[in-house]
């Protein structure tokens, strides 16, 4: 049942898929079908992506490229004492990535978060890329913050010059405003701007090249992906756009009266800038951390089915949606409120998704596998028709399978009293396998569903994984707390 009610949150039709959907039913063209006015669309293109990316980027990618392409090649080649490792695309295309550094980074992340979009043997492996680098020297770091906003001691008393968190686009200190709060501040790593915008041009203009050169490319959509990720990636970038998000959620709380049971982090405006973002420091526990939950809370039931409503109303009532729920970015805060942080990742749900959500959800509340398959037809693109019947009964399986999946529970030792401890968790992997199989099946039925749909229905995998180790006798589906996709409640504070 938890499953069936957290499957409910779908996607918003993306320009890809309505490319995609468009180009299936277009007869086969060639080169020589080009016009001129798409030759010089593409010449535009090209002139446009090489006055952004600026003169100093493609030299110094180019040898950076050379580098990584030799070490991931030399990963696959036998040397003395040391056998080689069997060669596998996915395998090698993650590791060079990773040694492209940001950009590619960030593009593996979201060929994992894209399954509707790329091979399952892809998103597997894509779900191993690492966004954690080597912190840099605080002296570079003291440098951008006081370029940003001027002397570190006219805006904090005191900043840890030991990061957090580093990854590839930012580095995360601890630190106390002078007026005494704790924050953290988000600081973006030098040159990050310049490499990511002549990597994403270079992506996007190849995409644009080849479907130029093989029209029927454009059956995949493949330039209106590549756009779709400049796009999604470059906004990342833009930290005064973040602060905006956290801004508009903690809007959301107070107009939804659930600031005193959920929060965001409080942005510092005058200490944040496009590069530099001070936040509001939030102390709490993961939410998969059951143990250290019930020192917290006497009724984790009710905190979960809170948190679940409260995402799922802002799928509704908001133009956008947290895309990252993953147990580092739902916290149970010390006081017991829910906290949502990093808002740097938000997908959008348009009017056409959003009225399938509503069919779906309430074919969902019937158990209707076949009016589930329509509304999932009813978002997505497709050339053929579909047996709707058959998809019916996919589906019907895939919710069956779903329901099995259970926590990992897991002994960790034996308190005073004589009684075992023990943790309960849940595999990534787990969340990755089932999204994986609702693709499949989707696809498996002539559907092409856009990027959204993974995103969303990822966000529901993550919140049916926190059911199953808060509320594991809670039954989603029937119990009246709960809201459903498309009803237009008002979230209900659960105390």
């Amino acid at each position: 049942p938890a499953a069936d009610a957290t499957f409910l949150s779908m996607s918003s039709s993306s320009r890809a898929s309505a490319v995609a959907a468009s180009a299936a039913s277009r007869p086969k063209r060639t080169l020589r079908d080009r016009s001129g006015e798409e030759a010089v669309s593409l010449l535009r293109d090209i002139v446009q992506a090489a006055y952004d990316a600026g003169p100093r980027a493609a030299p110094s990618r180019t040898l950076q490229a050379y580098v990584a392409i030799s070490r991931t090649l030399q990963d696959f080649v036998p040397r003395p004492g040391r056998e080689a490792e069997e060669f596998s695309s996915p395998v090698a295309l993650r590791k060079l990535f990773e040694r492209l550094g940001a950009t590619y980074v960030k593009l593996g992340q979201f060929v994992a978060s894209s399954p509707s979009l790329f091979p399952e043997e892809y998103v597997r492996e894509f779900q191993k890329c690492l966004d954690s680098t080597e912190p840099l020297r605080w002296n570079v770091i003291q440098s951008i913050i006081e370029k940003e906003l001027g002397p570190i001691a006219d805006n904090f008393s005191f900043i840890d010059r030991t990061p957090l968190a580093s990854a590839s686009i930012a580095q995360v200190h601890a630190a106390k405003l002078r007026t005494g709060e704790e924050v953290v501040i988000k600081v973006q790593k030098p040159q990050i701007d310049e490499l990511l915008k002549a990597d994403l041009n270079f992506i996007y203009i190849a995409s644009r090249v080849l479907e130029f050169l093989q029209p029927d490319f454009e059956r995949t959509s493949l330039s209106a992906v590549a756009g779709d990720v400049k796009s999604s990636m470059l906004e990342e970038l833009d930290f005064e756009k973040e602060a905006s998000n956290i801004e508009e959620f903690r809007d959301f709380l107070r107009e939804q009266g659930l600031r005193g049971s959920v929060t965001a982090p409080r942005v510092y405006s005058e200490q944040t800038t496009r590069k530099v973002l001070t936040m509001e420091r939030l102390r709490g526990v993961s939410m998969v951390d059951a143990e250290s939950i019930k020192g917290i809370t006497n009724d984790p039931e009710s905190l979960i089915v809170t948190a679940l409503n409260t995402w799922t109303s802002s799928v509704m009532n908001m133009p956008w949606f947290h895309a990252d729920v993953h147990s580092g970015n739902l916290l149970v805060l010390e006081d017991g409120r829910v906290g949502f942080i990093d808002f740097g990742m938000v997908g959008r749900v348009g009017e056409k998704t959003f009225n399938a959500v509503s069919e779906l959800s309430s074919a969902m509340a019937l158990s209707d596998y076949e009016g589930m398959a329509k509304a999932l037809l009813n978002m997505g693109a497709t050339d053929d028709d579909v047996d709707v019947q058959k998809f019916g009964r996919d589906i019907e399986q895939v919710m069956v399978d779903m329901a099995k999946v259970s926590p990992d529970v897991a002994a960790v030792g034996i308190s005073n009293d004589g009684t075992v401890q023990a943790a309960i968790s849940f595999d990534e992997e787990d969340v990755t396998n089932m999204l994986l199989k609702i693709v499949a099946v989707t696809e498996d039925n002539g559907l092409k569903l856009p990027r959204e749909f993974g995103l969303l229905v990822k966000q529901s995998l993550y919140f049916d994984r926190y059911l199953k180790i808060l509320a594991p006798g809670l039954d989603v589906a029937s119990d009246s707390r709960m809201i459903a996709l498309g009803s237009g409640e008002k979230v209900e504070v659960i105390v």
